[in-house]
Parts: C-alpha cells; structure tokens; sequence
C-alpha cells in the first residue's frame, strides 16, 4: 500500500527484456533503500513491483525488478528506455503520515497527455483517458498519476485537467511529459467503489 506521496526520482540504469518479461534496475542513493528486503513493494511510476535484488554497498545504490507480459501490456514501464527518470514510493509503514490518498499500486491503465500548458507559478496537463475508466474520475477527486496523487480539475468527456505547482514538478518526472507522453493511471478506488454500488442500486430499481 502506498500514499501517492512521491518520495523521489530514481534513474534506469539497466534494462534486460526476456521472453514475457522484463527485468529493471533503478539507481538510487542507499539512503533511499534503508532496510529493505528482498521481496518488498515499491511503487515505481506508479505500479507496485516486487524487489528481486538490491545493493547498498556505495552511496549511490540499485535496486533491480522483474516486471510480467500483463504489467508491461498495461503501463507505461515497457516503453521505458536507460536514462529514464520514474518515480519512486516506498510502501507505506505503520504510523507513518497519510498525506496523499490510499493507492494500491495496480495500475488500471494508461492516459495520454494530449495538451500541456505553462505558466509561471502553474503546469496545466489534460489527460485523455479511456472512458471505462473516466466515470471514476471525478472533479476534485483524487487519481493516482504515474504514482503522484493528484487533485483532479476539470473533466470532460474524453480526459480531464491537472493543476500542478512547482513543487510537484520539481520531485516527479511529471515535468518530463509532452504531448503524447503515456501516463499510468491508478483510479480512487473509494470512488470506483461508491459509483459502482449506484450503478447497480440503480439497475436493481429499473428491474
């Protein structure tokens, strides 16, 4: 389980792809991998994926991934290439402060960033997204952008707007995206829930 609280970036260092899967290691200060253990979560663009082997001998360490055909056919982490910036969230501990939404790391699928827009002090992104899953998504909701939670603005019938300041851009590689860019998308699952049991409470009644 995670916040959507973006803890930092880490870079693709290697990159080996095998039949049905994908193997992936991240560079990152061992600062970053402080007890972990073979077989934890870590939500990276997102998409919770499994340790399968780490190093924290240096000061900059690394820390490797095995990712299935379905996770690759539903992310955007098979089109990732070395060099690439993700973003990096270690699984929530006990006590630890709640400061984004509950996000569970399974990514439902991919938005495309069709416009991007910049100001100053702000970042306006529209994300064209498919419409079984844009019913979930609601204005001022929460939805789960390349692991980001984000406050959701404007929807409309093909996507919806994100407002995003500075900070946000600074700690994510969100600021990364252009147009056409492939975003992961991990819906509010309270929200998913409530709109489900209307739909059906609604079908039950025009029975």
């Amino acid at each position: 389980m995670f916040t959507g609280i973006v803890q930092r970036k880490a870079k693709v260092s290697a990159l080996e792809d095998h039949e049905q899967f994908r193997r992936l290691t991240l560079s990152v200060p061992s600062s970053a991998l402080v007890a972990l253990e073979i077989g934890a979560s870590i939500a990276v663009n997102g998409c919770c994926l499994t340790v399968t082997a780490f190093n924290t001998d240096s000061e900059q360490g690394w820390v490797r991934f095995d990712i299935i055909d379905e996770t690759l056919r539903l992310t955007n982490l098979g089109a990732l290439v070395v060099d690439d910036w993700v973003n990096f969230e270690r699984s929530l501990t006990f006590g630890a402060e709640l400061g984004g939404h509950i996000v569970s790391g399974h990514i439902h699928g991919t938005a495309r960033l069709a416009e991007r827009v910049d100001t100053a002090q702000n970042c306006r992104l529209f994300l064209e997204l498919a419409p079984q899953w844009l019913e979930y998504v609601l204005p001022k909701g929460f939805v789960a952008v390349n692991g980001a939670s984000l406050t959701v603005g404007e929807v409309t019938k093909t996507g919806f707007w994100l407002h995003l300041i500075p900070e946000t851009l600074a700690i994510t590689n969100l600021n990364e995206a252009t147009a056409g860019t492939l975003l992961n998308i991990e819906v509010d699952q309270q929200t998913m829930t409530i709109v489900e049991t209307v739909k059906k409470v609604l079908a039950q009644q025009q029975r």
